[in-house]
């Protein structure tokens, strides 16, 4: 591709909406444009890249003999009303109608799908096990769309199903899955954890999650270093444990605390430390009011709390101040446990049955409680973990201590077992000829934003740094002045060799200052530079590798052996 043709419209300003550094440089480096928030285009180098990925995932896809087809992206609302998940999936769900006032949805995923058209063309143990796949746009309409391509609401991804004949066959299936997806983000070039995470509104056991990790990232991961013990802050066992305090239980005391709401400001009132209070969390859950009691020095686990409450995610919110008022009678800020069962559901984390001696909300405006004490004076559901993970808690593996990290999702493994199948009635004759139901498992890769987590691992203050497997392009030639005619034929002649050697390569043949040249090769990430300058008649050339402050002298000759150096550092075959 010669420079003088390519359609890369780099930005030189940062543009306002972008927040990380793989929105910032995506980009000024022409590769993506915003339509609508959460909805990008691709520009061709930006494209390429997503090409590089996709292949990369359909090769390892393909060499574990999964099949590679199709489906439509349009689906029927009959099938996810079949599965229960069209009211469970929630506002997420992009949902239509035909002419005919026929109700269907933009897919968000395709498990009905799959298993749809193999209940209907798979009827022996004989056909099973079976693994497909497919690359595609997805929809999803994110309440919040941000972080470029990392939090979209149409998204490029991978999505693969397993069908097995039992339970055993479709673990197989799993780990099969997980060893490819190893090898997908190695070839990448990611830094990744594997970790426990949440199955969500996928349904299923088992689920792990691939981490690139990030100091941004949007994914909090606890894990143990001692062990290999790791899962998402969602999905974490909290093991924060508090000793059974002893001694006897203090009489109660009403206490006047005018506008003192938080635990911050209540700690300074009462001169304590935050865990001597118990915070008392209201919620609405569909037409019912849920209050939830935990220790004042943690976080509450919404995820925890959804799947004690058995609904999905989005039917979980916070109560407004009306709704507050009248569970509580009193203004927000002051709600405590004391009568509240009679009125809500109350649920109380286990470690709250173990302290003594606690500050709570009055249920009047202006009040608190000192020496409260569980079973005393108030009772409720006691569930054993409602808290969310933080580092310093103990690794519920082997007790060592968690540590925290942050990262971005690109990829999941779930065994769905026959959550589907059983619903949509995906069925096989076995040995005997009885019918059995198929287990199953659904994975993704999520390939525009396993795009952005490169860039959030590669780049520095002038640009991107791809690595050689993902590069647009793995070498540009910068003719330094396009009108001295010896810098643009050595240009030309590196240009057609390289080509002709399989390198994808650009030719900067532009009629710009040396300078914006440079800034431009490496704003877009090109791993290898070759500048054709001052030396071109002596057959010299300049050769940069991406990121590195090294430039060496070398011949054009002497550049073919350079470039293989790299790709053979990089385990490329060149």
């Amino acid at each position: 591709m010669r420079m003088s043709k390519l359609y890369m419209p780099t930005l030189r300003e940062v543009p306002s909406e972008a927040e990380l550094p793989s929105h910032k440089l995506l980009l000024r480096a022409g590769m993506i444009r915003k339509l609508v928030s959460g909805i990008y285009s691709y520009l061709p180098l930006g494209y390429r890249v997503i090409r590089k990925v996709e292949n990369i995932v359909r090769e390892e896809m393909n060499n574990v003999d999964s099949q590679e087809l199709l489906m439509s992206a349009i689906q029927p609302s009959e099938l996810w009303k079949q599965s229960g998940r069209w009211q469970d999936f929630g506002p997420e769900m992009f949902r239509l109608r035909d002419r005919n006032d026929r109700e269907f949805c933009l897919g968000p995923t395709h498990e009905e799908i799959f298993t749809d058209i193999i209940r209907h063309e798979v009827k022996s143990y004989k056909q099973l096990p079976l693994s497909l796949y497919q690359i595609q746009t997805k929809y999803r309409d994110e309440k919040r769309p941000r972080f470029g391509l990392m939090r979209c609401r149409e998204f490029i991804m991978k999505d693969a199903y397993t069908f097995d004949r039992d339970e055993e066959g479709m673990e197989r299936a799993y780990f099969e899955m997980w060893k490819a997806y190893e090898k997908i983000f190695t070839r990448c070039g990611l830094d990744f954890k594997v970790v426990e995470g949440d199955s969500g509104a996928m349904g299923g056991s088992d689920s792990h999650e691939f981490i690139a990790m990030s100091e941004v990232g949007e994914t909090q991961i606890a894990y143990c270093p001692k062990c290999d013990y790791a899962a998402t802050d969602e999905k974490a066992v909290c093991s924060y444990d508090i000793h059974e305090e002893i001694g006897e239980e203090l009489e109660k005391e009403r206490v006047h605390t005018p506008s003192i709401k938080t635990i911050d400001n209540l700690v300074e009132f009462f001169d304590i430390g935050p865990d001597k209070f118990v915070k008392t969390l209201i919620f609405k859950v569909k037409d019912e009011v849920v209050a939830v009691c935990i220790p004042g020095n943690r976080e509450l686990n919404e995820v925890k709390l959804v799947k004690i409450l058995g609904v999905p995610e989005h039917e979980l919110e916070l109560a407004d101040e009306t709704i507050i008022k009248e569970a509580t009678g009193a203004n927000v800020g002051f709600a405590g446990p004391m009568a509240l069962r009679e009125k809500v559901r109350l649920l109380v984390d286990s470690r709250v049955t173990r302290m003594k001696n606690f500050v709570i909300g009055a249920n009047e405006t202006d009040y608190h409680i000192k020496n409260a004490n569980y079973g005393r004076d108030f009772k409720g559901e006691v569930v054993e973990d409602l808290l969310l993970v933080q580092e310093g808690d103990k690794c519920p593996k082997c007790d060592s201590i968690l540590k925290m990290d942050r990262g971005n999702e690109v990829g999941n493994i779930f065994q769905l077992g026959t959550k589907y199948s059983q619903a949509l009635n995906a069925t096989y004759l076995d040995e005997n000829g009885k019918e059995q139901i198929m287990f199953m498992g659904s994975h993704g890769v999520g390939v525009s934003r396993t795009v952005a987590a490169i860039i959030e691992q590669y780049h520095d203050d002038n640009g991107i740094i791809w690595p050689l497997s993902v590069a647009p392009y793995h070498v540009i030639i910068t003719v330094v002045n396009t009108k001295k005619e010896e810098q643009i034929q050595l240009g030309e002649r590196l240009y057609k060799e390289l080509n002709s050697r399989g390198i994808e390569v650009i030719l900067d043949d532009r009629n710009e200052r040396a300078g914006v040249k440079f800034k431009d090769a490496e704003l877009i990430g090109i791993p290898i530079r070759i500048t054709v300058g001052k030396k071109a008649n002596e057959d010299t050339v300049e050769f940069v590798v991406r990121g590195k402050d090294e430039r060496l002298e070398i011949s054009s000759k002497e550049a073919f052996d350079k470039i293989k150096n790299e790709f053979e550092k990089q385990g490329l075959i060149f």
